[in-house]
């Protein structure tokens, strides 16, 4: 789609048919598009409004009903913040008392339009005159915030009283541009210095706007964060999401956090206050204790497992694997609870006999901080193919020697 052709679909005869579409299927989408040729519409006009509707079927899961009103592209529907992360984004901001956001790199505007859904005031730019443009069109319900092409090092920051109540939203580009394979899909940048705009600028941003917030990836390394600033690792449903970098008035607590989202819920949010000093790893396999506790991914992305080692009086099975082991069982809203039935030393043959042994047909395979081959490893246990006795199959690392726990969830 180009810019002439965005006007088209999104004013007069191509909104009006875009927004009559019935819901998108794409078993029906062949026999609806010469439909709507024979009814004289043009081809390219209904081809990109078909488009649209599969693209807002897809987005539903990210942005429930507001999809339906959005326009879309399939990169932008993928790398753009889903409406409950972006929603924690803009409360943020309103929080700190800010009125206006540039949004430095908007994308479709999904954070945008959280943002001006708490009305706050946004000046989105973005560098692809295209995607501007759409952002454009999804901040229309909203009239006194607008979307145009522009470039992040081209921003001037307002000074003075005019930068009173001002912040700042940076998504900084984490893929190379180009297609590298043949998905269509370009690979992710990790690394600081390659992002764009770079981490430098970013940076320069947040020095002349104290409230500003970064969008990075959840690979973000812990020693890059800016002193008196917050990285806060976000969980969606168990998945990260993303690391948002906060400056000014906007940090909540200075260092690194983890905030669990879900669809349901209050949010759960743990800090470095949370954590008992630096506990040590578990000595040796015999003191594991009866519950094994595996803390959420964003917990464990910002390195915070100690706040679970705390929160359970155990132990972390070895450096860096996260699953902790305790002999209480404790209600931890970040983490998962497993009672241990058997803890050996990992060998195949005789975690093979075990499972003959107790009647195990079906294994769930889970793995941290070990090298093992999981479909090899379900081939050389040799398991009945149809079973109806499940078990759970922990495979890490204890003082660097590999183990196997056979566990419950609790």
């Amino acid at each position: 789609m180009d810019l002439a052709l965005l006007r088209r679909l999104t004013t007069g005869e191509g909104w009006g048919l875009l927004q009559s579409l019935p819901p998108y299927e794409e078993s029906g989408a062949l026999a609806l598009q010469q439909r709507l040729r024979g009814a004289g519409f043009d081809p390219d006009l209904v081809a990109a409004a078909l488009n649209q509707a599969r693209l807002r079927a897809r987005a539903v899961e990210k942005f429930g009903e507001f999809a339906r009103g959005m326009v879309l592209t399939s990169d932008g529907l993928e790398q753009a913040t889903r409406l409950g992360v972006a929603a924690q984004h803009a409360q943020r901001y309103r929080a700190a008392g800010i009125h206006t956001v540039h949004d430095l790199g908007c994308g479709i505007g999904a954070d945008a339009m959280a943002m001006a859904g708490l009305d706050l005031r946004v000046r989105a730019i973005d560098a692809d005159e295209l995607t501007a443009g759409i952002a454009a069109v999804n901040l229309r319900h909203w009239p006194d915030s607008t979307a145009q092409q522009g470039v992040v090092e081209e921003f001037t920051a307002p000074a003075g009283e005019g930068g009173r109540g001002v912040g700042a939203w940076l998504d900084p580009a984490r893929r190379t541009p180009g297609v590298a394979d043949v998905t269509g899909r370009t690979r992710r940048i990790f690394n600081l210095a390659e992002i764009s705009p770079s981490w430098t600028t970013v940076q320069e941003v947040a020095r002349a706007l104290p409230a500003t917030g970064a969008k990075l990836s959840p690979a973000f390394p812990h020693a890059a964060l800016p002193a008196g600033s917050e990285a806060q690792w976000t969980s969606w449903e168990g998945d990260v999401v993303e690391c948002a970098v906060w400056w000014g008035p906007l940090v909540r607590t200075a260092g690194r956090s983890a905030a669990l989202l879900r669809a349901t819920g209050p949010a759960v949010v743990v800090t470095e206050a949370d954590m008992d000093g630096d506990a040590p790893p578990l000595v040796n396999l015999a003191d594991l204790g009866g519950w094994l506790y595996e803390p959420d991914k964003a917990v464990l992305r910002a390195g915070l497992v100690g706040a679970l080692t705390a929160a359970t009086d155990g132990a972390e099975l070895d450096a860096g694997v996260g699953y902790v082991g305790s002999s209480r069982s404790v209600d931890v809203p970040f983490a998962r609870r497993y009672a241990v039935v058997e803890a050996m030393p990992f060998n195949v043959k005789a975690l093979r006999g075990w499972l003959r042994d107790h009647g195990i047909d079906r294994l769930t395979i889970k793995k941290r901080g070990v090298s093992v081959d999981a479909d090899l490893l379900r081939r050389q246990l040799r398991l009945p193919a149809k079973g109806h006795q499940e078990a759970t199959v922990v495979l890490t690392r204890v003082r660097s020697n590999q183990v196997a726990l056979i566990v419950n969830p609790a």
